[in-house]
């Protein structure tokens, strides 16, 4: 049986030492979550009933989330598309892959935050600097992605177009770009959901957007307002997500 096998044995063993030291190591104790039933009395207390006054000013600035967003990300992907296919093995040489792919790399693994904290030191306060922060990171994630479509493309469009003499370029854009398409705005629209929730981050460094003003109404212990902030924040996301689930449904 599967489950007798001596290699799935020793998965779950190996699996079981890294959460019991994982566990040991966090120092973390289950009887601290009796202490949870206090959220309930904290939320009745200072959070309910919602501070309705804010609402214009957070749907305000709902829009700017929404912005930063867009921006960001359909910019991101003008730039990683070309770079995309140049960090693929099937269309580009291998030491320039190898180059493209760790400048992907090192764009991936800044985390957008460290992005928006140079980036407001450097140009100031408000939504530019979320919106550089993000298309930095986004350029390296969809970079990556869009590759590996593009290497798991079907070759046999690519050597119809090379039969005829075709540039690899012309490959690329009549060969390739047309399958994987789809795939490809599935892609940005999964990155477009991550960016908003990335700009109400950001918005705690001060880069603009309703996560700036939920930082600053949890601050100054506004909790009534921060209420009506989630609220927003909440029903930005939940119609992001279904507006991205639409069209990706459409175009595949």
């Amino acid at each position: 049986m599967l489950w007798l096998k001596k290699s799935t044995v020793a998965l779950v063993l190996t699996l079981a030492a890294l959460l019991t030291f994982g566990w040991i190591g966090l120092g973390l104790d289950v009887s601290k979550f009796a202490a949870a039933a206090n959220i309930v009395v904290f939320l009745r207390n200072d959070w309910l009933p919602p501070d309705w006054s804010v609402l214009d000013e957070a749907l305000r600035l709902s829009v700017d989330t929404l912005a930063i967003a867009f921006v960001s990300t359909f910019l991101a992907l003008l730039v990683a598309l070309p770079l995309s296919f140049l960090a693929a093995g099937n269309v580009t040489t291998p030491w320039l892959r190898s180059a493209v792919r760790a400048f992907l790399s090192f764009l991936r693994s800044v985390p957008e935050i460290v992005f928006g904290l140079l980036f407001v030191v450097a140009v100031g306060l408000g939504p530019f600097p979320a919106v550089l922060a993000i298309l930095l990171h986004n350029i390296g994630v969809l970079g990556k992605l869009i590759s590996e479509l593009v290497e798991a493309s079907d070759p046999a469009p690519q050597e119809a177009l090379r039969a005829v003499g075709a540039t690899r370029a012309m490959e690329a854009l009549y060969g390739i770009l047309p399958q994987i398409a789809p795939n490809v705005v599935s892609q940005y629209f999964y990155r477009f959901e991550v960016a908003i929730r990335t700009s109400l981050i950001l918005g705690f460094i001060g880069a603009g957007g309703i996560g700036q003003q939920l930082f600053m109404h949890f601050k100054i212990f506004k909790y009534a307002q921060v209420t009506v902030d989630v609220i927003v924040i909440m029903a930005l996301v939940i119609g992001a997500d279904a507006l991205s689930a639409w069209a990706r449904k459409k175009m595949m």
